[in-house]
């Protein structure tokens, strides 16, 4: 069974945080999710969001999500795989050193990543597409090709896999990315 790290932060979206790490804890595999200055216990905030006929995502509050590793102790080479969920998170998340440098520990060492929704942002933040073929939320669009991806459209349900990266758009496609991802693991 694969050791699956989860970057995760306030306002990540619910279900693509929750759905995963739980998925992957049933199947057997052991998964730590941290998030920067915060330690195991702590929550986070996440959000919902939903696709009700408007011209965007609607955005609802949450379950309060209690990490169960601390970020400041995880060493990224003791990882199997890594995991990006999508929501608000990826928007600050990215701004941070060390989760981009630990983004670029996976890439560099061709480890399995996937991501959702917005958690591409992360990767492009990390310069780790280029020459990939991405999906992620549609607003992703042009970040995705300006880190040099070509970005994949997909129904909401589906996921594509790139060499160790599989990437979708929406929480809709957990089931897809999920049985791609552990293909990888």
């Amino acid at each position: 069974m694969a050791k699956v790290l989860i970057i995760t932060g306030d306002f990540v979206e619910d279900y693509e945080n929750m759905v995963p790490f739980q998925a992957l804890l049933a199947m057997g595999h052991e998964v730590d999710a941290v998030c920067p200055d915060k330690v195991a216990g702590d929550s986070i905030a996440t959000s919902i969001h939903d696709f009700e006929g408007d011209q965007t995502y609607t955005e609802k509050r949450g379950h309060n999500f209690v990490l169960n590793a601390s970020f400041a102790d995880i060493n990224v080479a003791d990882y199997d795989a890594l995991y990006l969920p999508g929501g608000r998170a990826p928007e600050y998340l990215r701004l941070n050193a060390k989760v981009i440098a630990m983004i670029q520990h996976f890439a560099n060492t061709d480890k399995p990543i996937a991501s959702v929704c917005h958690g591409p942002q992360m990767l492009t933040a990390a310069g780790v597409l280029k020459g990939k073929k991405v999906s992620a939320y549609p607003a992703c669009q042009p970040e995705i090709e300006m880190a040099g991806a070509e970005y994949v459209k997909l129904p909401m349900d589906g996921a594509i896999t790139d060499g160790q990266l599989v990437t979708a758009p929406a929480w809709p496609a957990h089931p897809a990315m999920l049985k791609q991802f552990v293909a990888l693991l």
